[in-house]
């Protein structure tokens, strides 16, 4: 049987075989010594930075890697060798960006390596991955998740924020008047006879119903001020910074308003719409729930006392 030729061992291979893999390299290399010159570079990096090797060779770090921070990284290499302290960067991969020939920043992954002296000089080197498409997959991630937040967060009928929405930001408002003790008032609005529309104009006409009546609220609102839809023909409204009889004079602005409305009908005459409002102090002493149940209190006097009126639960206790 014939006997195997043996394979050399690492160290005495060539120096132009391991060279030549890193010239092929996936991953941009490059190596600096402890001036931070440029020593090498291989095809990949010239590919990632746009800059040809003949260009970069015994140019400074400085001409690919803005300054971070304060210093230059040239200048943090040469402090680091003076300090023989531990470095944070070597030996780890950390994320930068570098620029680009045609002046713009690319996202890199880098891992850099301490090589060791060789003649008197100290050098370092680093791969560096592009990761462009990583950080583009990232962004749109991160605007998809915003805009599927947004739809869980938003009524698809009126475009008002929903009840979810509408919690959240009535107990950060709660939140801010137990720190300031600011007043905050909490209203519940609700169509009038809204069940007799959908009954004789059908309920597409009652989807425009609750849009008419949605822009007619946000058009008197007070831009600090949140409106929701609830639910149904109910409206939630908040009003931070406000007092009880500051949020009844909105109120009543909103509900003329919603009074003025006539909406047009083909063969038909126009709809009138009027609605019923209650208002509630919200504070520290109430949780969210209790502010509505008492607001709801108030609407349900509105509603009895002959509707399209704001009434107000003035209890306090």
């Amino acid at each position: 049987m014939k006997a195997l030729r043996q394979l050399p061992a690492q160290h005495d291979l060539p120096i132009q075989l391991p060279m030549r893999l890193l010239d092929d390299a996936l991953d941009g290399a490059i190596i600096i010594d402890s001036a931070s010159r440029i020593c090498y570079v291989n095809h990949a990096m010239e590919e990632l930075c746009g800059f040809r090797r003949t260009e970069l060779l015994g140019q400074s770090l400085d001409t690919l890697v803005p300054a971070d921070g304060d210093a230059a990284h040239s200048r943090k290499v040469v402090d680091f060798i003076l300090s023989g302290r531990q470095s944070a960067v070597l030996g780890h991969v950390r994320e930068l960006e570098i620029r680009h020939h045609s002046g713009e920043q690319r996202p890199v992954e880098m891992k850099a390596i301490d090589l060791g002296a060789l003649g008197g000089m100290r050098y370092f080197g680093a791969f560096l991955t592009d990761i462009r498409a990583r950080k583009e997959m990232e962004e749109r991630n991160a605007e998809l998740l915003a805009m599927l937040e947004q739809q869980a967060m938003t009524d698809p009928l009126t475009a008002l924020p929903n009840r979810r929405a509408f919690e959240r930001e009535s107990d950060g408002a709660a939140l801010r008047a137990i720190r300031t003790a600011a007043p905050v008032t909490v209203g519940v609005a609700d169509i009038d006879h809204f069940k007799a529309i959908n009954d004789n104009y059908g309920h597409a006409v009652g989807d425009a119903v609750l849009c008419a009546v949605a822009a007619a609220i946000c058009g008197v609102a007070r831009d600090t001020d949140v409106v929701a839809r609830l639910g149904g023909e109910e409206f939630g409204l908040l009003f931070p910074n406000t007092s009880l009889d500051q949020a009844s004079q909105i109120a009543e602005r909103i509900r003329g308003a919603i009074a003025a409305i006539q909406l047009p009908q083909e063969n038909a005459a126009p709809i009138n719409i009027t609605i019923s409002i209650g208002l509630a102090r919200l504070n520290g002493r109430y949780s969210l729930a209790d502010a509505l149940e008492r607001a709801d209190a108030a609407l349900y006097s509105a509603k009895g006392n002959g509707r399209n009126r704001v009434e107000l639960h003035e209890h306090t206790s």
